[in-house]
């Protein structure tokens, strides 16, 4: 039997915060949305691993290789993931209506000479993979290493989901 993507969460015992009780973070960095959806797909403005109702407050301040360790920055990325599944069941109502990831486009704050900033953007693509297969899960992703991000936080990404009806 093939659990739902709903199903699959709760088995790997994800924690998803809630967006509909509270607000997404995010638009105190300014004038956006957190998504749009046009068709089949869902585009997600950018996320990071602020806990709702500890925005501006990042678990894992400042750049790889310097005050953050790759493992850090590997739970930073995991965490922006989770905060990414409760955008997608805001817009969607549930996560049973992800086709798949179509990509990632991923942000790492390094400090000069920081080169492996893949391995920071797998902790967000690991989970994906692992809640919605590795077909459905995985899909086109680019990481850069930035100098900063706002609100000195280490990891941000902009993901765009397939969506099904």
């Amino acid at each position: 039997m093939t659990l739902s993507h709903e199903e699959r969460a709760a088995e790997l015992g994800l924690v998803i915060p809630d967006y509909a009780s509270v607000p997404y973070h995010g638009l105190s960095y300014g004038s956006m949305k957190a998504f749009h959806k046009t068709g089949n797909l869902l585009f997600l403005s950018g996320h990071v691993e602020d806990a709702p109702g500890h925005e501006g407050d990042p678990l894992h301040a400042g750049r790889l290789g310097a005050e953050v360790t790759v493992e850090q920055g590997y739970e930073a990325a995991r965490l922006t993931a989770l905060n990414c599944l409760a955008t997608i069941r805001l817009a969607l109502g549930t996560l049973d209506r992800v086709k798949g990831l179509v990509g990632s486009l991923n942000y790492v704050a390094v400090a000069p000479g920081f080169t492996d900033v893949h391995l920071i953007s797998s902790g967000a693509t690991d989970l994906f993979r692992d809640l919605f297969g590795p077909e459905n899960g995985l899909g086109g992703r680019a990481t850069l290493g930035v100098s900063a991000l706002a609100g000195n936080h280490c990891f941000e990404n902009v993901l765009t989901i397939e969506t099904v009806d």
